[in-house]
């Protein structure tokens, strides 16, 4: 079932040849940037299941729709589709550009005044709220001041160190997700700190709204990635999809695994969004206990089995393992519910679960292991 409105969209043949870039609208990227944290490999595809491949620049990011076994026509009308759902729901869910997210924003700002809700937003606000209290509020998307103090809430930022003073405020304010009210078609927040950010969350629920609709259309095969946020359905052509994973400071995956039906995998990395300042890298996932950009990690990927809300689980999971850093990440990840996950430290040393271990194959030679269980 569709729940999403359509618009026009920017879309673009992945096989398209300009000059060894891919233009996105006004964006060029290099061909490495376009799948940032995962590497789709269609090598071997075979000839009686068609692969079509689709990209656009949505959620500031570049997203890839692979569909297998379907006529081009149809699988272009497929796509196309996704992409328009995904354009809108970018635009509904900004956080700083014009729609319902950023009106619910000057509205927490004038707390405690009230204001009717937009009706889609309600569950994914509850949900994110869940998702925040598992993670024992290191998922924490009422944050959003905090991220735009550091310069992250806007599409090209400077190097900047906000003022310690209103960072500090900030925290103590402790703006969280069950500061939000909702009274009927009503809403407002009891903390005027509360500013949301579903920068964390918005890409994972979008693949599972994509799964969904692409199964309800009986596509046996289709892959789907988000800026490295990948979900599976179905196979290629009766084979697993093939993911890699991204390494964090090189152009190439450090791992690669097969990824079966309904299967979800994302990463969070310091290396998407950030600046050096001083000699020190700041990137913009931000500690809501500190408020300073968490440090002392490269990478977090986890791998979410079949199951409801995979998509949106396999975004948000990998946040909190990010801010635990070494020392919690497993703890934070096993809180999320999640068995399969792997982080990379500032060194470039590689801890991982015993059931990831057993999914990854590294192509990157002379690693460091740390094994938990």
């Amino acid at each position: 079932m569709r729940v999403l409105n359509l618009i026009g969209r920017a879309r673009f043949c992945a096989h398209a040849d300009t000059g060894g870039y891919f233009r996105v609208g006004t964006k060029t990227c290099p061909p490495y940037l376009i799948a940032i944290i995962m590497v789709i490999s269609l090598a071997g595809c075979a000839r009686e299941a068609p692969v079509y491949h689709e990209q656009s620049f949505v959620f500031g990011t570049m997203v890839e729709v692979t569909i297998s076994g379907e006529e081009e026509a149809r699988a272009r009308e497929l796509a196309g589709k996704v992409l328009a759902d995904f354009d809108y729901l970018h635009r509904t869910l900004h956080a700083w550009e014009p729609g319902a997210l950023s009106r619910m924003n000057a509205v927490f700002a004038q707390s405690p005044s009230k204001a009717a809700v937009a009706p889609g937003l309600v569950p994914i606000i509850r949900d994110a709220t869940r998702l925040s209290e598992m993670s024992g509020g290191l998922f924490n998307p009422a944050i959003g001041k905090l991220i735009k103090l550091w310069g992250f809430q806007s599409d090209e930022f400077q190097p900047q160190q906000p003022d310690p003073a209103e960072i500090k405020a900030l925290v103590q304010a402790n703006p969280r997700m069950a500061d939000i009210v909702f009274e009927g078609i009503q809403f407002y927040s009891k903390n005027p700190a509360v500013q949301l950010d579903l920068g964390g969350y918005a890409k994972g629920y979008a693949l599972d709204l994509a799964a969904e609709y692409l199964r309800s259309q009986g596509v046996k095969g289709a892959l789907i990635n988000i800026g490295g946020n990948i979900i599976a359905v179905g196979s290629r052509g009766g084979q697993p999809w093939r993911v890699g994973v991204q390494h964090p400071r090189k152009a190439t995956a450090i791992a690669s695994l097969e990824l079966h039906d309904g299967e979800a995998i994302g990463t969070s990395g310091d290396y998407q969004r950030y600046f050096e300042l001083g000699g020190k890298r700041y990137c913009h996932i931000i500690d809501p206990r500190t408020g300073y950009p968490a440090q002392g990690v490269q990478a977090v990927t986890v791998l979410i089995p079949k199951g409801n809300r995979a998509g949106t689980l396999s975004d948000v999971a990998s946040k909190p393992a990010f801010i635990a850093g070494v020392k919690g990440w497993s703890a934070a990840a096993k809180a999320m519910g999640v068995e399969s996950a792997m982080l990379i430290d500032e060194r470039g040393e590689v801890y991982l679960t015993a059931a990831m271990k057993k999914r990854l194959e590294f192509q990157e030679k002379g690693l460091v292991f740390h094994e938990v269980p």
